[in-house]
């Protein structure tokens, strides 16, 4: 199989050094580019990131140690060394989208892991194994655009990847309203406990704008492609808390949920147990063995233990009972960095790339 040209923009942040440690020895695609602020820009990579290398116990692969780091701002250089691009900059949100839209201008795919994008109607949201039908959109998008190659795609919010995945299987049961408490990494604010000391021993009841982002990107998800528009579900209502607590990776999520039409427990467990997600036997090789699975034990999951499943693209989920205010309640765990960041983007890829929306030039 021909291999696809990537690059990453935002390299030295710690979502675009998890996509060096995903890509380091990937079967379809090599790393010829790297990104990041004018800064970084100049310097070889482990200059680049020798102070904020967020995993001290794995060297930065020797494949891009010394690659040199470009202006991200320099799209047209960029652009005709790659196929694609993963994108996980730190910049404000209108600053993003005018970054991810000048590359897709340029006919650069964007796999994007940034939020500027996420609930415009016309760029897919994509938890591939749920939603990769709404791909079918990048025909209108491009259109807008005025590209032929060029697009973007994003991942969604990493908080909601634990427990969305856990009611997907269930919609067919109507599910009307939703609490969710998550409990969230501080690798999900992009730090370690060497650069946050304050968490240590702690829980911070606030993460600016997530309660709002896990209650309406689980409806863009659960939506349908109508018109050339990604067109949101109606339900289920969803009400969110979100905490960062004291673990370095690992969101996991306690739910509670009223459905129209009341499953059984079993039945509810023989939807989580057979599951069949869309990307099943594709041949993605960032596709876990088991997407869904459920811990008998009622401990588990627990964050430390689980949370690499599946090579950390897998969902977790445990203590399904009756809830004595709405029908059933359960929690569930993902592994933020990976399914929820860079792995996810780099399945999307994959699926895109299987599904002829990528192309090596």
């Amino acid at each position: 199989m021909q291999k696809y040209r990537v690059g990453i923009i935002g390299a030295t942040g710690m979502v675009g050094q998890r996509f060096m440690l995903l890509l380091k020895d990937h079967p379809w695609f090599t790393i010829t580019c790297l990104a990041a602020s004018s800064r970084s820009a100049g310097q070889i990579y482990r200059e680049a990131v020798a102070k904020r290398w967020a995993f001290p116990g794995t060297p930065i692969p020797e494949a891009v140690a010394d690659m040199p780091v470009l202006d991200a701002d320099d799209v047209e250089t960029i652009a005709r060394q790659v196929d694609f691009v993963f994108c996980a900059v730190s910049m404000k949100k209108d600053e993003t989208l005018a970054l991810e839209e000048r590359y897709a201008k340029a006919e650069v795919p964007v796999i994007s892991s940034n939020s500027a994008t996420r609930m415009m109607p016309d760029v897919p949201m994509l938890i591939p194994e749920i939603n990769g039908a709404h791909v079918a959109v990048l025909e209108a998008q491009r259109k807008r655009l005025g590209t032929k190659r060029g697009f973007i795609v994003v991942k969604p919010n990493c908080s909601i990847q634990s427990y969305v995945p856990a009611l997907w299987p269930l919609l067919d049961f109507e599910p009307q309203s939703v609490i969710a408490c998550t409990y969230q990494a501080i690798s999900g604010a992009g730090k370690t406990f060497e650069s946050w000391p304050e968490m240590l021993d702690n829980v911070i009841p606030y993460i600016a704008g997530e309660d709002e982002k896990s209650e309406r990107e689980p409806m863009k998800i659960f939506g349908d492609v109508q018109n050339g528009q990604i067109v949101s579900a109606v339900e289920p209502t969803i009400s969110a808390q979100c905490l960062r607590v004291a673990c370095t990776d690992g969101h996991m999520a306690a739910v509670s949920v009223k459905f129209g039409k009341k499953p059984t427990m079993e039945q509810i467990l023989e939807r989580w147990a057979n599951c069949h997600p869309l990307t099943e036997g594709m041949g993605l090789p960032s596709s876990p063995e088991k997407f869904l699975y459920y811990f008998e034990d009622p401990s588990r999951p627990q964050t430390r233990l689980d949370r690499d499943f599946g090579h950390g693209m897998g969902i977790t989920i445990g203590r399904l009972r009756e809830d004595q205010v709405l029908d059933y309640k359960f929690v569930c765990l993902s592994h933020n960095t990976i399914r929820g960041a860079a792995g996810g983007g780099v399945l999307s890829a994959e699926y895109l790339c299987k599904m002829g929306y990528i192309q090596a030039k």
